[in-house]
């Protein structure tokens, strides 16, 4: 009996395999085939010129790192946006009697929309903004390109919870 019962477990758990969740806890759709993430076009005034390509990759990236789906030019799942913001802005006070920052805070925005092609309740336009703070006394374009990476790793990891985890 245990034997039969065990055998019936393996079946089942071979059979039932196309549930689409991934290791990751995400939860892709077992009918999606393909996912697709077009280029982010820059619409941020101050954003450097490798901004657009650096997030594109980066989302890219992830999205098929962390699903079992290929990557094509039209899926089944598909992301698009812009970015829309790249400021700097003082944060944290130095000192009262100068005035002067000692902190000073990148912000990134982007606008995401996700089509799912066969469910468009899941269908969502959303706009998704962080930040990283860098000490005052060095210029933005000596730690620019690890900021944006760093960032972009967060704008990355939210747009996928909002798409797969329901966040």
């Amino acid at each position: 009996m245990k034997k039969l019962l065990g055998l019936f477990l393996v079946v089942l758990f071979y059979t039932g395999c196309s549930v689409g969740l991934s290791f990751t806890g995400a939860s892709i759709p077992p009918d999606a085939k393909s996912i697709s993430v077009q280029y982010f076009q820059n619409q941020a005034a101050l954003a450097g010129p490798t901004m657009s390509q650096s997030f594109t990759d980066a989302l890219r990236d992830y999205v098929t790192s962390q699903s079992h789906l290929p990557l094509v030019t039209n899926g089944d799942l598909d992301f698009s946006g812009s970015i829309t913001g790249f400021s700097t802005q003082p944060v944290a006070a130095a000192s009262a009697s100068t005035g002067q920052s000692s902190l000073t805070r990148l912000t990134i925005t982007i606008d995401v929309t996700f089509s799912d092609k066969n469910d468009s309740k899941k269908n969502f336009n959303s706009s998704f903004s962080r930040y990283a703070d860098y000490p005052s006394g060095q210029s933005l374009s000596a730690v620019q390109s690890d900021l944006i990476t760093q960032i972009s790793k967060q704008l990355v990891q939210d747009v996928f919870d909002k798409a797969f985890n329901n966040w």
